[in-house]
């Protein structure tokens, strides 16, 4: 899939007069890719406002041949259709794209890829994982009508969170983002702005919120496993010498041991 009018929109805000993407995206696997993906624990993967976080042993996503991968877990969400998903390896601060179309398959989850990009290490905190809870430990979801006091401690206190965006016949994508403590605010109920800093240029997520601005949000408490996933509409500024984002929340889910995998910041 090629670059889209929304990523060449975005890109043209950025002061980019020639349109970057369809070299920096393939979609084949390289060998590389599909090494990077079977050693991987985890897989974020979202569409539109839905987004979750699989996990599993090294091996659970398998490449199964030039195009296509299967995930050996089941899926947050229902899923059929366009996908965004993002491998992201804490500790050597490696992360992969992988968008493409999604169908189930029995106990797994089957997707033909169209987009592979591998993108730098860019606001990637350094982690590893410390230990990973047993089999059965009990997991609790939770549905809010609005942000708690917590919701917001926890948000605030955040240097990673996960985007899912969407644009009708475009593709699907998630991103990570990153930075200091902090650099997501929640200037009052129900809405948060975050600066947008500099990444790979190719506009992936702007892209689509060119197009459409239903985008679902995922911030992990990476020591305890637990998820908080909100769902709403962002908007980009492109104004100012700082581009920001703000983003106005319509539905908000928190999972209790929604991951077994317990994580380490490194200094």
């Amino acid at each position: 899939m090629g670059i889209h009018p929304g990523e060449v929109a975005a890109q043209r805000r950025a002061g980019i007069t020639k349109p970057l993407g369809s070299a920096r995206a393939r979609p084949e696997l390289p060998e590389v890719a599909k090494e990077f993906l079977r050693r991987q624990r985890m897989l974020v993967v979202g569409s539109g406002t839905r987004i979750g976080l699989l996990t599993g042993e090294p091996g659970f996503i398998e490449p199964l041949g030039a195009t296509t991968l299967a995930v050996h877990a089941e899926a947050p969400f229902a899923i059929d259709g366009e996908i965004g998903t993002l491998a992201i390896e804490p500790w050597t601060r490696r992360r992969m794209r992988v968008n493409g179309t999604a169908r189930h398959d029995g106990g797994r989850l089957v997707i033909e890829t169209d987009q592979v990009i591998s993108n730098c290490p860019k606001h990637i905190v350094t982690r590893r994982i410390d230990s990973v809870a047993p089999a059965g430990t009990a997991r609790r979801t939770e549905r809010h009508a609005a942000l708690t006091g917590e919701h917001r401690r926890w948000i605030e206190s955040a240097d990673t969170f996960f985007i899912a965006t969407r644009a009708d016949g475009q593709g699907a994508d998630v991103s990570h983002r990153g930075g200091p403590p902090g650099f997501v605010e929640v200037p009052e109920p129900g809405r948060l702005r975050w600066d947008d800093y500099r990444g790979n240029f190719m506009f992936l997520t702007l892209g689509n919120l060119e197009l459409e601005p239903a985008a679902g949000l995922l911030f992990v408490d990476w020591e305890q496993g637990h998820t908080l996933r909100l769902a709403g509409r962002a908007h980009a500024d492109w104004n100012g010498e700082q581009r920001t984002v703000g983003f106005e929340v319509e539905e908000i889910v928190e999972t209790i041991g929604d991951s077994p995998l317990r994580w380490v910041t490194l200094p």
